[in-house]
């Protein structure tokens, strides 16, 4: 899709007012699933940047049903938006590390109610296989599919420094099989990992650039109370991205990216009571600010370096 001139990227909430007609607004909910990297399968504690919430929304309450959830989710942007659609996301830990049987019955509470025009699902790439792709696809007919992987990084050293689990391969397999439905593919990326070199980061860019990524998440490594990493910080402090740094990064990035990929996130969310570092995360509206501001100083947009590498 060509963007207007003016599109300095392609905002998600373009994407919506352009597929949906008007503003669509997220509904995240805690549907209570836990993590390979948690439960001992693969490892215990989670990913050493994740805390005990999973990256859940600090207003989802994990104790109520999903129903309550969503319809609190509901009122609340009904009243704050005025929104009449919205996408129930399924945020929290990994959202298809369950039996297929059991995932049926999890989705299906999401359904029936008014207003509701697809459905985002965050999880692990390893946790994906056909069979739970056709759950998906069975239960979520008639509404729009988003699969959300936590790629990080194309850096099989900096997947095992974070303690991931699992290796680029696993990324690419559930890319391809996910390429067989008519969900729409993201990913989750990680800026300012330890060890990483701004060309490092845009090397993963590319990656998912020549894949044609449909929508990307972009994050900044930042260090929580009562994770690993915040352990590890204590003990040998790290540096970390200054905000000038991650804007410019981000801004290259944007540059390597297809046109037609949906930027859903530019900077990641921290609560202040639990965020050690980077402070100045907290300051999302003037890192977005920065952002746009530092594309329309170089004369750019999102795209313009894309070489138009095939999938």
């Amino acid at each position: 899709m060509t963007r207007e001139p003016f599109s300095l990227y392609y905002h998600f909430s373009t994407y919506l007012k352009e597929t949906f007609g008007e503003k669509v607004y997220r509904v995240p909910v805690d549907a209570g699933f836990s993590c390979p990297n948690r439960d001992g399968t693969k490892g215990i504690g989670g990913c050493i940047y994740c805390d005990s919430r999973g990256s859940a929304a600090p207003f989802v309450h994990r104790n109520l049903p999903i129903r309550e959830q969503i319809e609190d989710g509901i009122q609340r942007v009904l009243k704050r938006y005025k929104a009449k659609k919205f996408i129930v996301y399924f945020q929290a830990f990994s959202n298809t590390y369950e039996k297929p049987e059991i995932l049926r019955k999890i989705y299906g509470q999401a359904l029936g109610f008014e207003g509701m025009i697809g459905v985002a699902i965050a999880t692990r790439p390893d946790c994906v296989n056909r069979e739970i792709l056709d759950v998906i696809r069975e239960v979520f007919q008639g509404v729009q599919v988003w699969m959300e992987y936590g790629l990080q990084t194309v850096h099989e050293e900096s997947l095992v420094w974070m303690q991931r689990g699992h290796g680029v391969e696993a990324f690419e397999n559930a890319v391809s099989l996910t390429r067989d439905t008519p969900f729409r593919v993201g990913a989750h990326i990680i800026f300012g990992l330890p060890g990483e070199t701004r060309e490092m980061m845009l090397e993963t860019v590319r990656y998912l650039a020549a894949l044609r990524i449909d929508d990307i998440k972009i994050h900044m490594l930042h260090v929580l109370k009562g994770t690993r990493l915040a352990k590890m910080y204590e003990h040998n402090p790290f540096d970390l991205l200054e905000m000038e740094e991650y804007i410019s990064t981000v801004c290259d990035a944007l540059e390597l990216l297809p046109p037609s990929t949906v930027i859903q996130r530019l900077t990641g969310d921290a609560p202040s009571d639990r965020l050690i570092a980077p402070k100045w995360i907290l300051r999302k509206q003037k890192t977005l600010k920065g952002i746009e501001a530092e594309l329309i100083k170089r004369g750019t947009h999102q795209g313009i370096a894309w070489k138009g590498t095939s999938k």
